[in-house]
C-alpha cells in the first residue's frame, strides 16, 4: 500500500467519526429544544406571541438545519415586512384553537421553528372537546357558545391572512421574474431565492390545513356535546358558525385564491320551530 493510499484510508474513519460525532451532537440539541418546546410557544395580552431567545433564536436555528438534513429549502435571506406579517397572522390560525393545549401547542411549535415538517404540525382534533369538558365551564350552553365564538372568530381572520399572502405572492412571482432575467452572481443568491418562494407557499399551504383541522374540532366538539349536554337552541348558532367558516377555509385551501371563490353559502335561516309557530291558539270566536 502506498503512503497516499495509506494516508486516504486512516482520513476516511476519522473523517466518519467526525461525522458521527456531529449528528450526535445534533441529535442531543433536537432532544433540548424538543424539551425545551414542551412549554409552548409564550403567549402575552390577548394571546398573542411573546418575545422569546428559546422560540424566536434556538429552536428556529436548530430547525433550519433540521430542514437542511431532511433536504428541505432553506433561504437565509431576510424576511420583508409582509413575509413577518404572513408568519404572525399564520401562527393565529395553525395554533390550537384552545391556547392551553400543551400537546397541541408543542407540535405546532416544533413545526413553526421547522425542527418538524411544517405540514405535520397537525393538532390532535379530539384534544378541543376534553378542554369543552374541564370544569372552567359552568353552564352547559357555554360549551356550545365557545364553539360558535371560536368558528366565528377564526372565520373573520382568514380575510385579513389572506390580504397579505397575496401581497407576499406577487412579491414572489417579480422575485422568480428578475431571477430569470438578470445574471445572479452567487449560487447561494440563486437557491436562497428559490428556497424563500418555497417557504412561503408552504406557510400558506399549513394555514389551510389546519384551518381545515380546526373544522374537525369543532365538528367532534358538537357531535360530542349533543349526546353529553343536550340543548334546545344552541346547535343553530353551532352549526351555522362552522358553515360560515367552512367557506372561508375553501378560500385558504385555494392558496387564496379569489378567483376561484365559491359561492358562499347563505345564511341559514333560524327555524320557525323556535318562534312558536305551531303553538296552538284557541278558536277565533265571532
Amino acid at each position: 500500500m502506498g503512503i497516499g493510499e495509506a494516508a486516504q484510508s486512516g482520513s476516511t474513519p476519522s473523517l466518519a467519526r467526525r461525522r458521527g460525532t456531529q449528528q450526535k451532537a445534533f441529535l442531543a440539541t433536537l432532544l433540548l429544544v424538543a424539551v425545551l418546546a414542551g412549554c409552548t410557544r409564550p403567549t402575552g395580552d390577548f394571546d398573542r406571541a411573546r418575545p422569546s431567545v428559546v422560540h424566536d433564536d434556538l429552536m428556529p436555528a436548530v430547525g433550519n438545519e433540521a430542514a437542511r438534513l431532511r433536504g428541505d429549502p432553506v433561504s437565509k435571506f431576510n424576511y420583508t415586512n409582509d413575509e413577518k406579517l404572513l408568519r404572525k397572522r399564520g401562527w393565529t390560525l395553525i395554533r390550537p384553537p384552545w391556547t392551553k393545549d400543551w400537546i397541541g401547542g408543542t407540535m405546532v411549535e416544533l413545526s413553526r421553528t421547522r425542527v418538524l415538517p411544517e405540514t405535520e404540525g397537525r393538532v390532535p382534533p379530539d384534544l378541543y372537546l376534553i378542554y369543552l369538558r374541564s370544569d372552567k365551564f359552568q353552564s352547559s350552553d357555554a360549551r356550545y357558545d365557545k364553539i360558535a365564538a371560536d368558528a366565528k372568530g377564526d372565520a373573520e381572520l382568514v380575510m385579513p391572512f389572506c390580504e397579505v399572502a397575496l401581497r407576499v405572492q406577487k412579491a414572489d412571482n417579480e422575485r422568480l421574474r428578475v431571477l430569470k432575467s438578470k445574471p445572479v452572481t452567487t449560487e447561494e443568491t440563486y437557491d436562497g431565492a428559490k428556497a424563500r418562494v418555497w417557504e412561503n407557499r408552504v406557510m400558506i399551504k399549513w394555514v389551510g390545513q389546519a384551518l381545515r383541522y380546526r373544522i374537525i374540532a369543532y365538528k367532534k366538539a358538537l357531535d360530542g356535546l349533543e349526546i353529553e349536554t343536550p340543548t334546545r337552541d344552541r346547535v343553530w348558532k353551532v352549526n351555522n358558525a362552522i358553515r360560515e367558516l367552512e367557506g372561508q377555509v375553501r378560500i385558504a385551501e385555494s392558496g387564496c385564491d379569489l378567483s376561484k371563490r365559491r359561492v358562499q353559502d347563505q345564511t341559514v335561516k333560524r327555524s320557525r320551530i323556535f318562534t312558536g309557530w305551531s303553538t296552538e291558539r284557541a278558536p277565533v270566536q265571532k
